[in-house]
């Protein structure tokens, strides 16, 4: 997450609601004409059919309530607008009380094909999917009650196991590479090469994704391959903080990517 940005955080009437303009709403309605093809094509089972289940407008900027009202009856979550940037703390607190914190504004125009912070088109359209899930609804929740009871020095590490699966992740469908991870389905760039042959795909494993950098101003160069559902959720139960612990003292793997200075 860039450490300023030009975007405000727009504030929620009593009721929760959002004020969103017309260009807002075309914005949104616009990002969902271009990205909806592609996500049909290269998601995984599990994120369409969440995207089904929410039926969210298309011509609009969905407002939070709704949202949550819908995954409350499905897992318990619900989802808080917030401003664009918030602390590790207080991001893994709110997964911790099963609450999904959305960024409240939605890009300009100028930024159409790429933002670098979230914004809620990212949020909306690429996490609450995922949430409808009970089961990847749980791993969030678990990601978020470690972070509620690690260091801050381990938040850079922790984090790294999100980023790399509700983010950023890939799994095997019928034998074939799709994309699971809310960064890809709401990049337009990302979703394509995520799951061409340019970058590296490495097989799921806890402690080799906590030792693994990030960029997050970047395409990926490597991505993790879920084969079987069920490893990513047997991550919920694992004692976190101690992948943690043995990932810290085995150290990170070297960058894949360049230098910030030379991309």
């Amino acid at each position: 997450m860039p450490k300023s940005t030009e975007y405000e955080a727009k504030v929620a009437d009593a009721e929760g609601h959002i004020s969103y303009d017309a260009e807002e709403d075309a914005v949104w309605r616009d990002l969902i004409a271009r990205q909806m093809p592609a996500v049909r094509q290269h998601m995984a089972r599990p994120y369409l059919q969440g995207l089904d289940l929410l039926d969210m407008p298309r011509d609009r900027v969905p407002q939070c309530p709704e949202i949550s009202q819908k995954l409350g009856s499905l897992t318990g979550w619900r989802v808080e607008p917030v401003p664009a940037l918030i602390g590790f703390g207080r991001f893994f607190g709110m997964l911790a009380d099963r609450t999904f914190p959305a960024a409240s504004f939605i890009r300009k125009r100028k930024h159409f094909d790429y933002i670098e912070e979230p914004d809620i088109f990212h949020e909306i359209f690429g996490h609450t999917p995922l949430l409808t899930d009970p089961a990847f609804a749980a791993f969030s929740q678990a990601i978020g009650e470690a972070g509620t009871r690690c260091d801050k020095a381990d938040y850079s590490w922790l984090i790294r196991l999100y980023w790399f699966s509700i983010e950023f992740g890939l799994m095997r469908e019928d034998g074939q590479l799709k994309a699971l991870g809310s960064g890809l389905a709401s990049s337009v760039t990302e979703l394509p090469w995520s799951i061409s042959d340019r970058p590296e795909h490495r097989a799921f494993d806890v402690l080799d994704i906590l030792r693994t950098p990030y960029r997050i101003d970047i395409h990926q160069p490597v991505y993790f391959v879920i084969d079987h559902l069920d490893d990513l959720f047997a991550a919920a139960e694992r004692d976190l903080l101690s992948d943690v612990a043995e990932a810290r003292k085995l150290g990170l793997h070297a960058p894949k990517y360049p230098p910030k200075h030379a991309a």
